[in-house]
């Protein structure tokens, strides 16, 4: 290891230019990496829904409706004179209107009035139709310019727009706020005033890397747009304090060059086992079959493999490079580094004990039973687009439209599933061949512009208008009754497809998805922390604590009967447990090297007053990211996310504090049987 540090200190010009330099190219080429808004496009290939979507853009020109626009206080001809505006508009495409269902030359009075009221009523005009992927934002906009201010626009394409727009600025505004809160714990944490510099630019350095090496990736999810920098950040950064408190420790009996070799020894063992943990916990992240956790862990294992290595070479040149800035910014220490509470603690270990043995059993069958979104989740009612989407609904109902293919040929069974299709409560009308033309007129008698609508060469198209949620227990009922009296009609020679499907669909991957990749979490965890401390009972009460925190968080919006996206849940249970299980690490290991030489009591009193600073330090980093994600994001999901890792660190730290010096005072006996060399403290 000496060698190998002597090689890079050596090197100290050579290494630090071509970091900068490779972050610098990073920086450019990031804004070349295209960011996906559709979280749609991360459903696998093998999905029902997406074989079904495939077959359509195989077999018809036409789209699923993915927006709304409802003109106020029109007649039929104004609204008629609209529907060619937005027709017209570039990105839109296939907009439905009453005239496509019935003959408008029919009066509205003596025409069916399901259809009408889907399309028009009182005197309100109701358009649906497809804004082509990758132009959500120029579409809406001109949208917004042809509706004015008094109508209303509301859907899937506006989310995304939305979402285009706010997530870049929104990543930019937390990253305002976060630094300089991480900059003011650091100072508070260090004694230079340069230190948090060499900290924050050996990280940012990693993070621009990452950054820049996903142009090789293809293309990123908005998710780890908005995440993956900041937990790397958060993360990561006390890869670069242990190196530099190391370093300090060293400088007062040595040679600087001679202080870093030795301070990139001691701390190795302790940065590689946090990296580890971390590293392997993400990467059970690119196991899911729903491809927005590849994405994303494909995005934090590159992160935090870049930061070790930006730790571990790129820091200690810098630093020997500047270290004169660090003593000429010498300051006193604005908080102690040590508190004497470990006996204060050690008091409350019976009724912290007993408190998390009451709790952990319904925390568990809580966090199980909460109600989960497993889209975008809903806009805030105080925007235009919230605002839009409630008077929309309002005024027509709930739409969530289904597409059915059938095989083309056989019109009487057409028309029979689509009468006992439009018997189901929340099918409002439908529009089909049969319904719109009749099955007393052949198709070749019809003309080829109107046929196209309903027929392509295999296929027959039925659209289902429904009036339910895009998800929840009502919809997903609904698309499971719709295939289940298709499937009496065709057997399994159908698709069916609509956001609705798509998000059942989603549901059922991603439950399988939780399941696989906490398991794989836990085992990659264990594997590691089995290595570090070379025992077998370690890594079960450090994962008993720190699993135990995941539970409790999530536990919480089951209790508050608040909704959780499930994206966000299934993120979390990996990142706290990967993220904070470094903080069980440090303490755990700091315990063993004093219970060595002291009684377990004494070992661990002497273990608290010396760690809960640096631990207190992390845990107000990690916490102070998740709730700045909360407080800065519009978007449901990432806001999820951030609100989760916020409360999750805080009760992950409280954990640690309370609980794991509790239980290794308890299991003190077993630990030091089940333990290789632990050599522990025989006298009192």
């Amino acid at each position: 290891m000496i060698d190998i540090t002597k090689q890079i200190l050596k090197r100290k010009t050579s290494i630090i230019t071509t970091f900068i330099l490779l972050a610098v190219i990073s920086a450019i080429v990031q804004f070349f990496v295209p960011v996906n808004y559709s979280m749609v496009d991360y459903l696998p290939e093998h999905a029902p829904s997406t074989i079904a979507m495939d077959v359509m853009e195989d077999e018809f020109d036409g789209a699923i409706a993915n927006t709304r626009v409802m003109i106020k206080d029109v007649t039929i001809q104004q609204a008629l004179d609209y529907k060619h505006k937005l027709e017209s508009i570039a990105g839109v495409t296939d907009v439905t209107w009453l005239d496509d269902a019935m003959d408008i030359r029919t009066p509205i009075e003596v025409a069916d009035e399901d259809i009408v009221d889907t399309y028009y009523k009182d005197n309100h005009a109701l358009f649906t139709f497809h804004v082509e992927e990758g132009k959500e934002v120029a579409a809406t906009d001109a949208i917004y310019d042809v509706i004015g201010k008094d109508n209303m626009l509301a859907g899937d394409a506006l989310n995304t727009a939305i979402s285009q727009k706010m997530t870049g600025q929104e990543t930019l505004n937390a990253a305002a706020i976060l630094i300089p809160i991480v900059i003011l714990i650091l100072l508070l944490s260090t004694r230079s005033w340069f230190e948090p510099v060499l900290f924050l630019t050996a990280i940012g350095v990693s993070v621009l890397i990452n950054l820049g090496t996903n142009i090789f990736i293809g293309e990123i999810s908005f998710i780890s747009q908005a995440v993956a920098p900041i937990l790397q950040l958060a993360v990561s950064l006390d890869y670069a304090i242990f190196l530099l408190h190391s370093f300090d420790d060293y400088r007062k009996t040595m040679a600087p060059a001679q202080a870093m070799e030795h301070a990139m020894k001691r701390s190795f063992p302790a940065i590689a086992a946090s990296a580890s943990t971390t590293f392997f916990g993400f990467l059970a992240l690119t196991f899911m079959d729903f491809e927005i956790g590849a994405d994303l862990g494909l995005n934090l294992v590159k992160g935090i493999f870049l930061s070790f290595l930006c730790v571990m070479i790129f820091l200690p040149p810098l630093t020997l490079m500047s270290y004169r800035l660090i003593d000429k910014t010498y300051h006193r220490q604005f908080l102690p580094s040590q508190y004497n509470i470990g006996k204060y603690v050690m008091k409350m270990r019976i009724p912290a004990l007993i408190l998390v043995a009451l709790l952990v059993v319904p925390a568990f069958l809580a966090q199980s039973q909460t109600n989960f979104i497993y889209g975008m989740g809903e806009l805030p009612d105080n925007t235009r687009a919230g605002e839009d989407a409630a008077a929309i609904e309002d005024a027509f109902g709930k739409y969530t439209p289904m597409v059915l293919l059938v095989p083309k040929g056989d019109l009487a069974r057409e028309e029979a599933l689509v009468d006992e299709l439009e018997e189901l409560t929340n099918v409002k009308s439908s529009i089909s061949y049969t319904k719109a033309v009749g099955t007393a007129i052949p198709p070749e008698y019809v003309d080829k512009a109107v046929k196209a609508q309903f027929f392509s060469d295999d296929y027959s198209r039925i659209v289902l208008n429904t009036t339910t949620d895009t998800e929840g227990d009502t919809a997903f009922q609904l698309v499971e009754h719709v295939k289940s009296i298709t499937d009496s009609y065709y057997a399994n020679d159908y698709h069916v497809t609509g956001e609705s499907v798509t998000l059942y669909d989603m549901k059922q991957i991603v439950e399988k998805d939780n399941r696989l990749v906490n398991i794989l979490t836990v085992l990659a965890i264990a594997f590691v922390l089995l290595v570090t401390f070379r025992s077998l009972s370690f890594p079960v009460v450090l994962l008993l604590t720190i699993q135990t925190s995941v539970w409790f968080n999530l536990a919480v919006p089951y209790f508050t009967d608040d909704p959780l996206v499930y994206i966000g849940y299934l993120i979390i249970s990996i990142v706290q447990l990967a993220a904070t299980v470094d903080y069980a690490i440090l303490l755990t290991e700091d315990y063993t090297n004093n219970r060595k030489d002291m009684s377990a009591m004494v070992a661990i009193k002497k273990t608290i007053n010396e760690k809960i600073f640096s631990i207190g330090v992390s845990a107000s980093i990690l916490s102070s990211v998740g709730f700045i994600l909360y407080l800065t994001s519009s978007d449901p999901i990432i806001s999820s996310i951030g609100s989760l890792l916020g409360r999750g660190t805080l009760l992950a730290f409280i954990m640690v504090l309370f609980f794991l010096p509790a239980l290794l005072l308890v299991f003190d006996r077993l630990i030091a049987k089940t333990t290789w060399n632990a050599h522990f403290f025989k006298g009192k």
